[in-house]
């Protein structure tokens, strides 16, 4: 625990909140409290929390659709990049976006102006900055596609510039950002299109998703990585745990590799993937990869 008792920090114009409830922030609706939460106004503001954090550590939050948080809350600053960080400017077949814009917003933004490559993104349900920093994707494409250049903040404040392919940035369901950094505006080319082929695209990716994911309620998304030969869903399959439930955490029926909370608290929710992983680790000799991000004190 940082020694300080009361974080101060001069000039910030959002508001500090204390022993904030995080459950609210996360699509599985499960976790303890936030020491300290934060939404910052602008870059100013998030630099000022850089600068006074002191002795306090600083958890990066996006919109809460890949996310774990433990039952046990988190020590420290919890920052969450909110509607004041969702300002845009399209320039020709480009769009630059705060990394608080939903990526389904987004998506819509550029369908509207006649611009192709954002389709993917119309069902992925976290923000930008969350989505650069696992490089979002589905349906064959990712973040890494149309990402030309994004600007990061350090852990003392200081802005930089970085163009991913020089940099080789991207991978697979991950970012090369530092540990604490984070993502503050991103520049994306698309490709101009009439509106109507991008929408029908859009429209039927929807219906895909309808088909194959869990629909209406609390889930995280794809709970593992894929493995380079084969779906994490079909390793899920083949040892049997389709449907499987646990103190009301569930692998749906309808997508296996898609956890739900029916009834449970995160601690459930871990144990079951941990499960789902050894079981899938002793059947197959082959290793699930966390997808969702967890984070937090487990509860004493």
């Amino acid at each position: 625990m940082p020694k300080c008792n009361t974080l101060k920090i001069p000039q910030l114009k959002a508001k500090i909140r204390k022993n904030y409830p995080l459950h609210k922030k996360t699509w599985l609706g499960v976790g303890g409290c936030a020491q300290y939460y934060i939404e910052p106004e602008d870059e100013m503001d998030l630099k000022l929390v850089f600068q006074h954090a002191g002795d306090y550590p600083i958890e990066i939050i996006g919109s809460g659709s890949n996310l774990l948080i433990r039952d046990g809350g988190i020590e420290g600053i919890v920052l969450h990049l909110g509607k004041s960080f969702q300002h845009y400017t399209l320039q020709g077949d480009t769009i630059t976006c705060q990394a608080g814009m939903p990526l389904m917003k987004l998506a819509s933004i550029a369908a509207q102006n006649d611009l192709s490559g954002f389709e993917f993104m119309s069902g992925i349900p976290g923000s930008l900055g969350g989505g650069l920093k696992m490089n979002a994707g589905a349906y064959e494409s990712d973040l890494s596609k149309i990402v030309k250049q994004v600007k990061v903040m350090d852990l003392v404040g200081n802005i930089h510039e970085i163009n991913p392919k020089e940099e080789a940035f991207f991978d697979y369901r991950k970012s090369r950002l530092p540990e604490g950094w984070i993502f503050v505006e991103a520049t994306l080319k698309g490709e101009p299109k009439p509106k109507e082929l991008i929408l029908k695209k859009m429209e039927q990716l929807r219906q895909k998703r309808l088909a194959s994911q869990p629909q209406k309620v609390r889930t995280a998304g794809s709970t593992f990585k894929n493995l380079p030969t084969v779906s994490a869903w079909q390793l899920i399959d083949a040892v049997g745990l389709r449907g499987y439930e646990y103190n009301g955490a569930k692998m749906s029926e309808k997508h296996s590799n898609f956890m739900v909370n029916i009834d449970a608290c995160a601690a459930d929710l871990e144990e079951l993937g941990e499960f789902v992983r050894s079981t899938v680790a002793a059947k197959t000799g082959q290793y699930l990869e966390w997808e969702v991000k967890r984070i937090g004190k487990r509860k004493k």
